[in-house]
């Protein structure tokens, strides 16, 4: 039988073909009912009622009312009808498409583990050192042939899961009024993120022909059979900082070496701790505070360190008119001398003597030395200021006016010298004019020739510290290896040496807002090395340090040429 369904009122078509002609009611594909036709012609009084039992009729299935009420079709069931909102029959059919979507995406997902693309950049994989997902990202981007397999895949799902979409919409549609709701399961995604982990499971979790899945912040893999591990071997991580630089060729699970500042221990990385300096250069005194308190309130002789005495302009136990400046030192000439020692100032001692009613007051400035050099390579010690000590006068039970003149510098302030520059000049103490303070003039402003200056005289000075031992040559060896290491790792043990020295060396520099850079006075004076090799050695240990884990270099003031 050969029916025709059209839109609109009945025509005066030839219908000699047909065995019937269905023209009044058309159900569109959107589920919508458009009625034409035959009501057109009705009386209108008829019209309503015959829509309206058309409606029921095909919408409802003469089941129950069709009823539109707020933009909303829907049947009013009849009491034999209870159901008759929920077509069962389409419900069912939307249900199995969407199981025949669910099922196609897991083809998808299957073909492309499987696919020619997959499985060669599984096999391009390095093995020799672990891979994170950042490592495995950055493989992926330079596989062309990869990219776009995977591509392709994306492209698929994304047109599946716009129709599982499509489906699941009509399926809510559908079954808003039924009783039961229909059973929805939609396709799981999976983002680049899952197939990052998803090669790191085919990696090291797929062992005993079971694949599990692994966890990159635990390092472990979960296994589908509890019975039966699935765990690979798990190479070695390398990286910055306290990861591996390579892994062990025989044991790639162990690091086979280390990053800069890190050694290996026992097939891991550990931070570097640079070996004692003493070998090199010695820093401390058995002595301890409270003992080298007392010896040098005692200016004791076993902690005086003898220094040859020269100056131009007086001699000890000489008198001498000090209207100008006198200068004088104290030097050790370590390099003729004592080549195998440095030495550290504790303290500095003079015994100062004026003739009787002399209104002569001395002025001391000192500067230090440490490694030896011209006097412009010398620091200026800031007496009496931030804290820094101040003179200590005590008078002697001589004829003359005599007094002890003591700078202690102890523990906190204790610095290298070499050689220490003592300058003395003379101010005349004289009563102010309310006769309850003092002013001091320089000798040559002091204009009245009758007034009796008077002479002075210097008994002795001492330098109190201590000498440590040092081995130039050892140093020497460590700076040699820099150009010419002799094992492997050897130049980074000699740089982290030569840090070391280096710290502690400028940690000992006076007080001020930067330290002096007296590791490179140590490398021109007492070493011998030229300016070039200096600025080389300096260059290489600040270079070598801002790749150390945890490590903030500071800046330093030039003292030697």
């Amino acid at each position: 039988q050969v029916t025709e369904t059209r839109t609109g009122p009945l025509g005066c078509s030839n219908y000699d073909n047909l065995d019937s002609v269905s023209s009044v009611l058309v159900q569109s594909p959107e589920n919508k009912i458009q009625l034409q036709g035959l009501q057109v012609i009705l009386p209108e009084y008829l019209q309503e009622h015959f829509v309206q039992a058309a409606l029921s009729y095909i919408a409802c299935n003469s089941e129950g009312e069709f009823i539109c009420k707020d933009n909303d079709c829907w049947c009013q069931c009849g009491p034999k009808f209870p159901e008759c909102n929920c077509p069962y029959m389409d419900i069912q059919a939307m249900e199995e498409n969407l199981l025949r979507i669910s099922e196609t995406w897991n083809a998808y997902n299957s073909e492309f583990e499987e696919s020619d693309e997959f499985k060669l950049f599984m096999k391009r994989l390095p093995m020799n050192y672990f891979l994170n997902t950042s490592t495995v990202m950055h493989l992926w981007t330079m596989d062309s042939n990869f990219q776009r397999r995977y591509e392709q895949l994306e492209n698929s799902m994304k047109q599946l899961f716009l129709k599982a979409q499509k489906t699941v919409h009509k399926l809510f549609g559908l079954s808003k009024r039924c009783h039961k709701q229909p059973l929805i399961r939609m396709p799981r995604q999976r983002s680049s993120n899952y197939w990052l982990n998803r090669i790191q499971s085919f990696l090291y979790c797929n062992e005993n022909g079971l694949l599990g899945s692994f966890s990159e912040e635990t390092h472990t893999c979960t296994c589908p059979n509890d019975q039966v591990s699935c765990h690979g071997f798990l190479p070695c991580t390398v990286g910055d900082g306290s990861a591996c630089l390579s892994c062990a060729p025989d044991n790639r699970t162990r690091c086979g070496s280390c990053n800069v500042g890190y050694m290996l221990s026992q097939g891991l990385c550990k931070p570097e701790v640079a070996e004692s300096t003493e070998h090199y250069i010695g820093f401390e005194t058995d002595l301890q505070d409270m003992e080298m308190k007392y010896l040098l309130q005692k200016t004791d002789r076993r902690i005086e360190v003898h220094a040859i005495f020269i100056s131009n302009d007086m001699r000890l136990n000489s008198w001498f008119d000090p209207s100008w400046r006198k200068r004088m030192l104290l030097t050790l000439k370590s390099n003729k001398y004592k080549s195998s020692l440095v030495h550290m100032i504790l303290g500095l001692s003079l015994q100062i003597c004026l003739t009787k009613n002399s209104t002569l007051e001395p002025v001391l400035a000192v500067y230090v030395n440490p490694f030896g050099g011209s006097h412009s390579e010398s620091w200026f010690m800031p007496v009496n200021e931030n804290n820094f000590p101040d003179w200590e006068r005590t008078k002697l039970d001589l004829p003359l006016q005599c007094y002890n003149w003591t700078l202690t510098l102890g523990n906190k302030w204790k610095t290298f010298f070499e050689t220490v520059h003592i300058y003395l000049r003379s101010r005349i103490k004289s009563n102010g004019p309310n006769g309850n303070e003092s002013i001091y003039y320089e000798p040559l402003e002091f204009i009245d020739p009758s007034r009796n200056l008077g002479y002075m005289k210097i008994n002795n000075i001492q330098v109190f510290g201590y000498s440590m031992h040092f081995d130039p040559e050892a140093i020497r060896d460590l700076i040699l290896q820099l150009d010419y290491p002799y094992t492997q790792g050897s130049q980074d043990s000699a740089l982290l040496q030569l840090l070391e020295i280096r710290d502690r060396v400028n940690k000992l520099s006076p007080p001020g807002q930067r330290r002096l850079d007296l590791f490179s006075c140590l490398l021109r004076h007492r070493l011998k090395l030229s300016t070039s090799e200096v600025v080389r050695i300096q260059s290489a240990l600040q270079a070598f340090n801002a790749k150390l884990p945890n490590t903030v270099d500071y800046d330093t003031t030039k003292l030697c040429s």
